[in-house]
């Protein structure tokens, strides 16, 4: 969200019409995050506590990541692109768990299978393995505007 709305107000200011596609990536990018914590609120029924630290992490990181992108975009795009790296890693840990009987693989949320287009019987292992797709693909994206 951060860098789709500087990338976007930066082309503004340049009354420029680049970096569209950019901005669009980094909006797509938001919402589909947003989608992954809406998927897993479903899951987990947080309590208030946990909704509040929720909160406070978004207060936070939006901070820093805004004036890290301000001062050098590309290593924030590049913060990002670990942070993603470390969440495939993290969701296949958690197929692991899954897969090891440790964890239950409920049914997945429906607000995940109708975004997924997944079967009515699909389960949270399913879901999972669509999110670390995701967040691969951020990954790599993110790795692609470091590098730009």
């Amino acid at each position: 969200m951060v860098a789709g709305m500087l990338t976007h107000l930066s082309s503004l200011r340049g009354l420029k019409k680049g970096q569209g596609s950019k901005i669009h990536e980094m909006l797509a990018e938001a919402e589909n995050e947003r989608k992954h914590l809406m998927f897993f609120i479903e899951v987990v029924q947080p309590t208030k506590l946990e909704r509040g630290l929720i909160v406070l992490a978004q207060l936070i990181f939006w901070h820093y990541y805004l004036v890290l992108y301000l001062i050098a975009p590309k290593t924030a795009h590049l913060m990002v692109h670990y942070f993603e790296e470390e969440a495939v890693k993290s969701y296949t840990d958690y197929l692991g768990e899954i897969d090891a009987g440790r964890i239950q693989d409920v049914p997945a949320p429906q607000i995940a299978i109708d975004y997924y287009d997944l079967l009515p019987e699909a389960k949270l292992s399913d879901m999972i393995k669509y999110v670390r797709r995701d967040e691969q693909h951020h990954a790599d994206l993110n790795l692609t505007y470091s590098e730009a």
